[in-house]
C-alpha cells in the first residue's frame, strides 16, 4: 500500500508535505473512494494506537501498582491532549510529527525496565529471558535508543 501511494503521490505537480495534501492527491489521482479509504485507515490507525496505549497503561496500573482507574476517566485522559491540539488550531501534520518525536523519547523508558524485568526469575518465573535473549534485547534497545536520541537532536536543530 505504501509503495502504491508513494508511486501515485510522486507524480503530482506539487509536493505532498501534509496529510491533507496526501488526501487531496489521492482523490485527484485515484478518485474520492481512495481518499476516503485513506482517511478511514488513518482514523482506524489512531483508534488502534490510542486503544493499545490505554490498555497497556491499564495493565501496568493493575498489575504493578495495584490501582484501578475507571474506563471513562482513562478514555478522557487519553483523548484530552488530542482534543486540545485540535481546539487550538495547530497544524495537524506538525502536531503529528512532534507527537511522534515526543513519544519516541519515551521508548527507552519502556524498553529498559522491560528488559530489566524480563531477565529476573523472581518476576517472570519460568518465562524468564535467557542470557542470550537478554543480550540481544539489550543490543536492540541500545540501537533504538540511539536512533531516538538522533531523531530528537535532528528535530530540535
Amino acid at each position: 500500500m505504501l509503495v502504491v501511494a508513494a508511486q501515485v503521490l510522486s507524480n503530482l505537480p506539487v509536493p505532498v508535505d501534509s496529510i491533507e495534501a496526501a488526501h487531496a492527491g489521492l482523490a485527484v489521482e485515484l478518485g474520492p473512494t481512495a481518499a476516503l479509504l485513506f482517511a478511514l485507515a488513518l482514523l482506524a490507525s489512531g483508534f488502534a494506537a490510542s486503544g493499545i496505549g490505554t490498555l497497556s497503561g491499564q495493565v501496568v496500573m493493575q498489575g504493578f501498582i495495584r490501582r484501578r482507574i475507571p474506563l471513562v476517566v482513562r478514555r478522557l485522559v487519553t483523548l484530552a491532549p488530542a482534543l486540545l491540539v485540535i481546539a487550538a488550531g495547530v497544524d495537524p501534520t506538525r502536531a503529528l510529527v512532534i507527537s511522534q518525536v515526543v513519544l519516541s523519547f519515551g521508548i527507552p523508558f519502556a524498553l529498559i525496565p522491560l528488559l530489566l524485568l524480563t531477565r529476573r526469575r523472581d518476576v517472570m518465573g519460568a518465562l524468564v529471558n535467557s542470557r542470550v535473549v537478554t543480550f540481544a534485547a539489550a543490543a536492540v534497545a541500545t540501537v533504538i535508543t540511539g536512533l531516538n536520541v538522533t531523531l530528537i537532536a535532528l528535530t530540535l536543530s
